[in-house]
């Protein structure tokens, strides 16, 4: 659990949130300005993602003026939303109540559960959720929310895959995570399998968004390869834990997928397959739209194919991906004698590394001391050089470099 320390509370949505964010945010369960601890805005986050996954409640709150329409919706002043909210009929404030209430239960559980969960006021926070019309907020994680921050490549596709949709997606997913791509996908059996397999095979970092809770892995038969994924990355959810799987919780969960990427690529996909859903998210949300060609004579293709007619960029290599994303040598599939003199390179530059032998067993503290940095940033940064196999933990607050990384 997070540092319960005092903090500032206030009404004011975090930088580069969207409009819709920013009401939501502001739409506080009767809180007054008052200072309070991190504990409590986890709750206020929490309760107000159980109030808002509600649609009447949301309707109640969000809905324009009387005799308005949608476009007027997208006007609402902040202000008047959040006095709106306060003015409210009793039984929605006590929905309000029973929201909080429960998330506090949720937060109890999950501290118990090993889930972590991080909201809108957390400095984890994925920063590429901002720019959606509704991030929510509140995520819950299994694994190290340090993946978050990295750049990362959405593959997605049927889930009655081809054996060459399958070889494909393997392929890419182990040669982008071989780049320091953070591979993202749903966890679904077929392509989303076959990515998330791809990049734990070659030692990279994934992350699977469901559509239940991160206790709940969906399909039952993918526990441990969700349990090796948290271990190398992230398992993550809007839906709190203990969430089951609903029909309708997909779509929304294939938003976060394209909204965690910086672009989405259809191995492939029928007409009606639920990946074109992520594509057609990727493209409203200003993602990259990337499809891998298929069989002319397969209706498996038909998705992909009309993605290409439209469009998106066609994806044969990893290098294809990382030039549509504007990562890395365009043209083909990075040099890897190339990319391990850069990565030394940026070794040699690193706050952390550059004070740490090969070898060498080093505390928290003394990083901490030697880097002239805050612990928060040193704990992100360990984190993260963890994730990437450069360092490893040696006990309590202690680190070690790995000898795969020593400087040539």
């Amino acid at each position: 659990m997070r540092d319960a320390s005092h903090t500032e509370y206030s009404h004011v949505a975090p930088p580069g949130a969207s409009p819709h964010r920013s009401r939501c945010r502001l739409v506080r369960f009767l809180l007054p300005d008052v200072v309070v601890t991190a504990r409590e805005t986890l709750v206020e986050d929490v309760a107000l993602s159980l109030f808002l996954v509600r649609r009447r409640l949301r309707r109640a709150l969000l809905e324009p003026p009387a005799g308005g329409g949608d476009d007027q919706r997208r006007d609402v002043d902040p202000q008047r939303a959040a006095a709106r909210f306060r003015d409210l009929p009793a039984h929605l404030r006590e929905d309000g109540r029973r929201c909080r209430a429960r998330a506090r239960r949720l937060l109890d559980a999950a501290a118990d559960g090993g889930i972590d969960p991080v909201g809108w006021s957390d400095s984890r926070y994925p920063r590429q959720l901002l720019t959606l019309d509704d991030p929510p907020p509140v995520v819950w994680l299994r694994g190290h929310a340090g993946v978050l921050a990295r750049p990362a490549v959405a593959i997605v596709g049927s889930r009655a895959a081809s054996p060459y949709a399958v070889a494909v997606a393997e392929r890419l997913a182990s040669e982008l995570g071989g780049c320091g791509i953070v591979v993202v996908s749903g966890c679904a059996r077929g392509v989303d399998a076959a990515a998330h397999r791809g990049v734990l095979a070659g030692e990279g970092a994934t992350i699977a968004v469901l559509g239940s809770g991160v206790d709940v892995v969906y399909p039952a038969e993918h526990a441990e390869l969700a349990a090796s994924i948290a271990r190398a990355g992230a398992v993550l959810s809007e839906f709190p834990p203990g969430m089951p799987p609903l029909r309708h919780h997909f779509p929304r969960r294939n938003r976060l997928i394209s909204g965690l990427a910086r672009g989405v690529v259809v191995v492939e996909a029928g007409a009606r397959s639920g990946s074109l859903i992520t594509a057609r998210c990727a493209a409203e949300q200003g993602r990259e739209v990337m499809a891998v060609p298929g069989n002319v004579l397969s209706g498996r293709s038909a998705g992909g194919h009309a993605l290409i007619r439209d469009g998106a960029a066609i994806v044969e290599t990893a290098g294809d991906v990382l030039e549509a994303i504007g990562v890395g040598a365009p043209g083909g599939t990075p040099d890897p004698a190339a990319a391990g003199v850069q990565r030394t390179a940026r070794e040699a530059e690193d706050p952390l590394l550059r004070h740490m032998d090969p070898g060498e067993i080093c505390a928290v503290d003394d990083l901490i001391e030697w880097s002239g940095l805050d612990s928060a940033t040193v704990l992100l940064r360990l984190t993260e050089l963890e994730i990437a196999g450069l360092v490893a933990r040696a006990g309590p607050g202690r680190f070690v470099r790995s000898r795969l990384g020593m400087l040539t």
